[in-house]
């Protein structure tokens, strides 16, 4: 489908994607901070599951459970915000812009 500016009439125009680059910075953050919360779990699971190769294995294993919760947490609330600054994109947003006048506007299906 082919867009053209309302505005000058070019076809030269390009999505800007704000509200899923807004949404997906926020999602990342707010669900790092979740995923925090949940690596002390995540060391917990992680301590018990490598429990039985002694000390260094308790160590690596609580790590690991933590870094792997808040990574977790992050790519979960990322993919949550794009989707939902996408629908924002979509409905509310000026999502293109014209590269001639430099003009932003919003696509309409």
């Amino acid at each position: 489908m082919t867009i053209t500016c309302p505005s000058c009439g070019s076809l030269r125009t390009r999505p800007l994607h704000r509200g899923r680059k807004t949404g997906a910075g926020i999602g990342m953050a707010a669900g790092s901070a979740g995923g925090v919360a949940g690596a002390l779990s995540g060391a917990e699971t992680g301590a018990l599951v490598s429990a039985w190769a002694g000390p260094v294995g308790l160590a690596l294993g609580s790590l690991t459970g933590a870094v792997f919760g808040g990574l977790v947490g992050g790519t979960a609330g990322g993919i949550t915000g794009a989707r939902l600054g996408n629908e924002l994109d979509a409905r509310v947003l000026d999502n293109h812009e014209c590269l001639a006048c430099r003009h932003t506007f919003r696509s309409t299906p």
